[in-house]
């Protein structure tokens, strides 16, 4: 039986509720893809409060698609296996004992955990990687590499489909290859960002474990154009592990994504904070339009 007794915390709880409907309405029928992955991968509580965020985007009308990564678990099976990683300009040379291993733990353990976490929640989801229906086709980003993927084909139907059924897509960055039974690994961030361009979303939200993109100061820009975001890649201002999230982001947005976030997962509800509220959360890069 519900409480009755008012206090300050209900009400402003209440308040949040209202504040909220015009961005509710405004992002209902909307696309977001979500790039999950970073430590809450590996915590329950994380994991749960995570899941509870994309079934509520659901509920108010919103098609969420959740694309993940999961290199911790790949290099935990790996050691497991015996199985000794080499690498290239400090990149994972992914060879075919690798690639099986990245492909049983991405399609098997971790998509099956976060499909299992909405559920659990509430909502109804279905796991698939990009080798289903052909969703994701790829070639070799570089040779040296081996198996690691550069998507040059996308077949997005397989997901409006589940839209229609009201069912929430969890996607795991592995993808067929042009040639018969090739298998790729494909970063997750690209995958993500190929996955919202494929699908002209509305929003791509980069979930990071940092704040968002910082000026020279340290500080976080909150809002960005594309052009602004090539210039700060150029005086090195962004650097380091941004270089290929800003540069996902400009090509998402160049393929047809209205806005790109780059936003810290760490932060409760940070997806509903970016939706949901006037001053939203992490660094937002839109091509003025």
């Amino acid at each position: 039986m519900k409480s009755r007794d008012m206090n300050h915390d209900w009400i402003a709880t209440a308040r949040t509720l209202s504040e909220a409907l015009p961005y509710m309405q405004r992002y209902a029928g909307a696309i977001v893809v979500v790039k999950f992955g970073g430590n809450a991968m590996g915590d329950d509580a994380a994991m749960a409060e995570f899941a509870r965020d994309i079934v509520l985007m659901r509920q108010v009308g919103i098609n969420p698609v959740v694309v993940h990564g999961g290199g911790p678990m790949i290099n935990d099976m790996l050691t497991k296996l015996g199985i000794k990683s080499e690498f290239v300009r400090g990149k994972r040379v992914t060879d075919k004992a690798t690639v099986q291993v990245v492909e049983m733990v991405l399609t098997g353990l971790v998509n099956k955990r976060i499909v299992q976490a909405i559920m659990d929640e509430g909502g109804r989801a279905v796991g698939l990687s990009g080798k289903d229906d052909d969703l994701m086709v790829c070639e070799a980003d570089d040779p040296e590499l081996g198996f690691v993927g550069r998507p040059v084909e996308m077949n997005p139907q397989v997901l409006r489909d589940l839209f229609k059924a009201g069912i929430i897509p969890v996607v795991a960055p592995v993808a067929t290859g042009m040639g018969p039974n090739e298998t790729f690994n494909v970063n997750g961030d690209t995958a993500a960002g190929a996955v919202a361009g494929a699908l002209k979303a509305d929003r791509l939200l980069l979930l990071t474990d940092v704040s968002g993109v910082k000026d020279t100061g340290g500080n976080v820009v909150t809002s960005m154009t594309p052009e602004e975001v090539r210039s700060m890649i150029a005086d090195g201002t962004i650097g380091g592990g941004m270089i290929p999230k800003t540069e996902t982001a400009l090509k998402a947005i160049e393929d047809g994504v209205r806005a790109v976030v780059i936003l810290d997962g760490r932060v409760p509800n940070a997806c509903l904070l970016e939706l949901f509220t006037e001053h939203g959360a992490g660094s937002l890069i839109r091509a003025l339009r």
